[in-house]
């Protein structure tokens, strides 16, 4: 099976890292999870139904939605902050790409573990800038937050093609399909990874740079 594939590019400050990547990610999750399931025999259930919460970013003008569950946003804070401090750590900005892999596995026999087979995989690949006094900083937040604006609606415009997703399991291959530890939500089997490099900046962070001094100077 080869998994679809998104990438989306961004040139951020520093600080901006980790609510850039959690609003695209907490978006794709919202999308790519569930209420809890509850079977009455093996091929009847019920669905739950999934909590919903607004997030104010502090530094980038914008608010996205993500699932109501404390469990989920510390595991990705957590996964997110290691990709931030990797790549706001070398010395000068960098770059880096952190993507978010949907998957399912598939049984194999005794005594191997379950294959793993990707279906999804969203990219974000970030380029660091450093901005020099509050005036650029101001800027760069409305720019992100119009940027993160578009990215959003794209992903809206995906979760509503009728793309490949694992058909809904039996109760004896759930844990195949979803993730069943969170205890208010079930998403879709996923894994988080990062990389970074100190690479020259690329042509969006020219881009970027471009556009602040651009705004200040009108």
């Amino acid at each position: 099976m080869n998994a679809r594939s998104q990438t989306f590019e961004l040139t951020v400050e520093g600080r901006q890292v980790d609510e850039a990547v959690a609003s695209i990610f907490h978006t794709v999750l919202f999308h790519r999870s569930l209420g809890k399931f509850c079977y009455k025999q093996e091929g009847s259930y019920s669905v739950g139904t999934v909590g919903y919460a607004d997030v104010d970013c502090d530094f980038i003008d914008f608010t996205y939605v993500c699932c109501s569950s404390y469990n989920l946003d510390r595991h990705l804070k957590r996964e997110i902050s290691g990709f931030s401090e990797a790549l706001r750590g070398n010395d000068g900005p960098g770059c880096g790409q952190i993507s978010l892999e949907f998957f399912q596995k598939r049984r194999t026999r005794w005594p191997f573990a379950p294959e793993c087979i990707p279906w999804e995989v969203w990219n974000v690949r970030l380029e660091l800038i450093k901005l020099h006094n509050e005036s650029e900083r101001q800027v760069c937040r409305e720019k992100v937050g119009d940027i993160l604006t578009e990215k959003i609606l794209y992903v809206a415009e995906i979760m509503n093609r009728h793309d490949y997703v694992p058909k809904m399991p039996n109760q004896s291959e759930l844990d195949l399909i979803f993730d069943t530890s969170y205890p208010d939500i079930q998403p879709y089997l996923f894994k988080l990874s990062f990389s970074t490099s100190d690479l020259p900046g690329t042509s969006v962070g020219s881009t970027m740079k471009k556009l602040i001094k651009e705004t200040l100077s009108l």
